[in-house]
């Protein structure tokens, strides 16, 4: 009997939905200041939750790459402010990365966790 289509149709929306947030964080991070969301928390908060929630959709689109997915959403947080620098009007900043890293670990973590209850 084949395998359902459905594993695998939720695995490439899930893979869709951590690269749409994560070039929509960038084009936000990078583009204009006026583009950025602005939630009524601070924006440390929302660099956090932001990355937490990019850490938590590759961990569950990528379920057997770990290594893969901390290199990916780490360096992309580094990158990203890294690449402030080059952006009018936007400067990267130490604790805007750490806020990042420390957002997309728990993002990982919670990933990792919901993976092994469904046993992959």
């Amino acid at each position: 009997m084949p395998a359902s289509p459905a594993p695998a149709l939720a695995t490439l929306v899930m893979r869709a939905a951590a690269w749409g947030l994560l070039l929509a964080v960038l084009v936000m991070t990078l583009g204009p200041i006026g583009l950025r969301p602005v939630t009524g928390h601070s924006a440390g908060f929302e660099r956090f939750a932001a990355f937490a929630l990019i850490g938590g959709l590759f961990g569950l689109a990528y379920p057997r790459r770990w290594l893969v997915v901390l290199v990916l959403v780490v360096g992309s947080a580094a990158a990203l402010e890294i690449l402030q620098e080059l952006a009018p009007g936007r400067h990267g900043r130490l604790i805007d990365f750490a806020m990042k890293a420390a957002g997309g670990l728990c993002g990982i973590v919670a990933a990792a966790l919901v993976n092994r209850q469904a046993g992959r």
